[in-house]
Formats: C-alpha cells, sequence, structure tokens
C-alpha cells in the first residue's frame, strides 16, 4: 500500500455552515503538487467524490479524450464537470461542501468517508446501508471477473 493513498473509513458531521473535516490521514496523503487542494462532485452513485487536485487533472485529461459529437460522451463529462468544484481546506482542516452535492448524496448531518485508494467518496449513512444492501452484494462470480480482470491489466 503507497504511503500517498487514501484508504479507510471514517464518521464525521457536517457543521451549520456544511463544512466537514476531511480525515487527517487524506490531509497528510494529499500530494504536495494538489496544493492542500481537493475537488469535489458528484460520484457515480448517490454520494459525493473527491479527488485531489493532481487526480483531478489526470481525470480531466481523460474526459478530454471523449468526442463532443457523441452523446453518451457529452453527457458523462457534463455529469463530471458541471459539479466539480476545487476546494482548499482551512486550518482546522475543513471543506465547505457545496449545497448542490450536499442534496445529491442526502447528507443532512452525518457522513461517512470512505477512501478508495485514490479518490474519496463521501456517504449518508443510510444510503450506504441500502447500496451495501443491494447494489454492493458481490457474488463468486463477480470475484472471478474481477481476479480475470486484474490478472490481465
Amino acid at each position: 500500500m503507497g504511503t500517498n493513498t487514501f484508504t479507510g473509513e471514517f464518521r464525521y458531521s457536517i457543521d451549520a455552515k456544511g463544512r466537514l473535516n476531511i480525515p487527517a490521514k487524506f490531509r497528510k496523503a494529499l500530494p504536495e503538487t494538489s496544493e492542500d487542494t481537493f475537488v469535489v462532485t458528484r460520484g457515480e452513485e448517490e454520494n459525493i467524490a473527491v479527488y485531489s487536485l493532481d487526480k483531478w487533472r489526470e481525470k480531466e485529461q481523460e474526459l478530454l479524450t471523449l468526442s463532443s459529437k457523441l452523446r453518451a460522451h457529452r453527457a458523462y463529462k457534463r455529469q463530471a464537470t458541471r459539479f466539480a468544484t476545487p476546494l482548499k481546506f482551512d486550518s482546522q482542516g475543513r471543506v465547505a461542501i457545496p449545497a448542490n452535492l450536499l442534496q445529491h448524496a442526502g447528507v443532512d448531518k452525518e457522513v461517512v468517508i470512505i477512501g478508495m485508494i485514490d479518490e474519496i467518496e463521501i456517504w449518508d449513512p443510510d444510503i450506504l446501508k441500502r447500496y451495501e444492501e443491494t447494489e454492493f452484494q458481490l457474488d463468486a462470480e463477480d470475484i472471478e471477473a474481477i481476479d480475470k480482470y486484474t490478472r490481465s491489466s
């Protein structure tokens, strides 16, 4: 496991101003070249995705390879970039999450922050539990397909 990776799960609260404390472990894993900046946007599910500024720049380069002529490519690019907001954390390690992202993720007060190696996810605990009971279930066939994919990469 690399030293500059985001791993683990943390439970925090959003304060009245929409600020969230980013776990110290994740702030320390942020590369110097990210200038104490995270980029937050809508996640693939009902969550908030958080990237280091460096990782977001890589994602932008990937998005540039999509065709503006294809509807699905435009829609995906729009989805990824429309809500992207760079945030510097303050001296107490907090970032102010935009209200539209909190609404998208159904976050009111409590959150679960999950490290996903090269990105972070922010979830409402009840929504995460619902996904874990349905969408995130893996069977033997899923595990086998993942194993084949990782061996071929």
